[in-house]
């Protein structure tokens, strides 16, 4: 650790030399960018963020001092491998060989990377896997593999944009269009380069490039005005990150211009200047690319020149691209390239295995997908029987249910019609009667008649003879009432064809009420009392007019419906020790929507536990032997269903029940 401070403290003091040697070409914004990453290195609390510290003051140095920036970089590694920061260790390799390129030593650059890239993936680190893609790029590109550099771009891209980078997104792309611009496929790079000026607030640094690239495009094309602006765009930016790599790179790119345009001395100031700029950072390319365009400006004018910058551009391509060189690069790439496909293959093999687990997987699943079918298709198919067997159960109860619910419903039937037939015959008694008390009583005055006829008697004669008239007057009317009510009788009973017809409500509920009222007071008959006595009060609307119904089907519910306010007076008055007078009220009503008919008593009332199953089929309160239970039932279902009204119940347990029930009006 006191090694590593020491080193800092080193650097530090490094930096003031640097500055005084370097600053002279520096501009405000450099000396306050300098002063930031100092102060940022100074403030360091831990090793990461020292770490870092270094980093940004190596990369901010490689393009001006490349000694300082080799320093920063071995100390920030050093720190890095005693802490074993895996990540630092790749992000610093990365760097470096940055710093490696730029001087020519791709060999040691490509295993700087190569190194970086395999510890990134053992990390699973998306930012270092794809920076050293990236890196690998630029040093093919350097070597003019563009076809490398840009299937190593293309692996760094996806990664970028899934991780969100927007900034490394946009490198990849000024990447992509140098490396196309290159082999000459100028709408690609075109549409990459124009990605990157539309990103270039993310691009401060690197600018410079992005003109640079662009100017070859507009070059290339034939744009020369418009190449030149974006080259003079490029060195300005160039200028004012104080990056003499880029500026050196620019400035053969206006001496190349110029040349062609035959302006030498314009284009040798522009070499000279990109040779001194290479030369001061030891930018090994700038020094060829500019040295090569100086031998060949002085060629015819100064051949000891021309001989001179022709050695140094040879001596440092020699260098660069010497056998040995190349020879160390073409190891070192057949090397990993070898690992890779050594890890292809392992990949391969392992993604067979797994692809044969996996189909050993899906067939087990499928045999025992086929086994649970088949289990549940036998179970369904003995489930099936049961069912067919316990339906075939069912719908024979049912049917034996239908047969004896259609016996039921006509028992009911057969008992609301004795109710009726009763009725009907208690009423008719009494005019019968009166006609045979009447013909009695005219027989034996005939016979006075006679005698007084025979003893000349007029006057006698004439008295006997104006009872008789009278006798037969009161026949003739009694025997008209007993007529009316058959015909009534007969017209409410008649089998019809269910089709509704105007019916006058008041009328029919007049007549159903004394016919059940008699019918119930019928003698002979033990569930029968001849002795019982209702006070039957009815309060009719002379306004309530005809409704459209079927006549019958309404008599029915009625005489239902009196049936059971009878019973229960005749319960209360039965079981209640004191003074009772049953009685039942009738009302009818127009509404505004629908005609109503109450029907009320004081009997026993309904008790609330079971007054919601009053309508239902078979349910009674009645001994067995009195009651069906269908009823109400029925009469609920005419009403509701074959006229499209309602019924409802109102009832206090020991005070009484109201049927109210409506029909719409015509």
């Amino acid at each position: 650790m006191v090694k590593i401070c020491l080193y800092i403290i080193f650097i530090i003091g490094l930096q003031n030399v640097c500055l005084s040697q370097n600053m002279q070409s520096a501009d405000s914004f450099s000396n306050v960018r300098i002063t930031t990453l100092r102060q940022n290195l100074q403030r360091a609390k831990n090793d990461s963020d020292r770490i870092i510290a270094l980093q940004n003051m190596a990369f901010f140095f490689e393009r001006l001092n490349a000694d300082s920036s080799l320093t920063y970089y071995s100390v920030a590694l050093d720190l890095a491998r005693q802490k074993s920061y895996a990540w630092g260790e790749a992000r610093l390799s990365a760097g470096l060989s940055g710093l490696m390129e730029h001087q020519g030593k791709y060999a040691e650059a490509f295993e700087l990377l190569f190194k970086s890239l395999k510890i990134a993936e053992t990390s699973n680190s998306a930012y270092d896997i794809a920076r050293a893609n990236r890196r690998i790029s630029g040093i093919y590109f350097e070597l003019q593999n563009y076809r490398k550099a840009i299937d190593y771009l293309l692996k760094a891209l996806p990664i970028d944009k899934a991780s969100g980078l927007k900034d490394k997104v946009a490198i990849d792309h000024y990447a992509l269009a140098n490396a196309y611009e290159k082999l000459n496929q100028l709408d690609s790079a075109a549409y990459h380069i124009d990605f990157a000026l539309k990103q270039k607030n993310l691009l401060p640094s690197l600018m410079q490039y992005v003109y640079e690239i662009l100017g070859h495009i507009q070059q290339k094309k034939g744009n020369y005005s418009e190449a030149a602006l974006s080259y003079r765009k490029g060195m300005d930016e160039a200028l004012l990150n104080n990056d003499l790599i880029a500026t050196s790179q620019l400035c053969n790119d206006f001496s190349v211009m110029y040349n062609d345009r035959n302006q030498k001395d314009s284009a040798t100031f522009y070499a000279l200047k990109g040779f001194n700029a290479a030369k001061e950072i030891s930018f090994k390319k700038g020094i060829i690319i500019n040295g090569n365009m100086l031998a060949e400006l002085y060629d015819s004018t100064q051949p000891s020149l021309a001989l001179k910058y022709y050695k140094v551009a040879a001596d440092t391509k020699d260098s660069l691209f010497g056998v040995t060189t190349i020879q160390v690069i073409q190891n070192l790439v057949s090397t990993e390239e070898a690992k890779q496909r050594e890890l292809d293959d392992a990949k391969q093999a392992y993604q067979n295995k797994i692809k044969w687990y996996g189909l050993l997987t899906g067939v087990t699943v499928l045999l025992i997908i086929a086994f649970i079918l088949y289990r549940n298709n036998r179970q369904k198919q003995i489930a099936n029987e049961l069912l067919r067997k316990q339906k075939e159960e069912i719908q024979t109860t049912l049917n034996e249910l239908k047969i004896t619910q259609t016996q039921l419903i006509q028992k009911e039937k057969m008992a609301s019609l004795g109710e009726l037939t009763a009725g009907i015959a208690h009423e008719i008694q009494n005019p019968l009667n009166f006609v045979n008390n009447y013909s009695e009583v005219s027989a034996e005055l005939v016979d006075e008649l006679d005698e007084e006829a025979a003893a000349g008697n007029t006057q006698e004669v004439k008295a006997i003879a104006n009872d008789l008239r009278q006798n037969l007057q009161k026949i003739t009317q009694h025997g008209q009432r007993a007529s009316s009510i058959v015909k009534g009788m007969l017209e409410h009973s008649r089998t019809t064809s269910g089709e509704r017809q105007s019916t006058d409500l008041n009328r029919l509920a007049d007549e159903y009420l004394r016919l059940a009222y008699q019918g119930l007071r019928r003698s002979g008959d033990p569930a029968k009392d001849p002795d019982f006595q209702c006070e039957l009060i009815t309060d009719f609307d002379p306004n309530l007019g005809e409704v459209e119904g079927v006549a019958p089907d309404i008599g029915r519910v009625l005489l239902n419906l009196y049936n059971n306010t009878f019973y229960a007076v005749r319960q209360k008055q039965v079981l209640t020790d004191q003074a009772y007078t049953p009685t039942v009220w009738v009302s009818t009503q127009r509404l505004d929507q629908a005609v109503e008919i109450r029907v009320r008593d004081n009997g026993i009332g309904i008790p609330e536990a079971i007054r919601e199953k009053i309508f239902q089929p078979f349910f009674t309160t009645k001994p067995t032997g009195e009651g069906t239970g269908l009823g109400l039932s029925l009469a609920y279902d005419i009403v509701t269903k074959g006229h499209g009204g309602t019924m409802e119940v109102e009832s206090e347990e020991g005070e009484g029940t109201t049927f109210v029930v409506k029909f719409k009006n015509k």
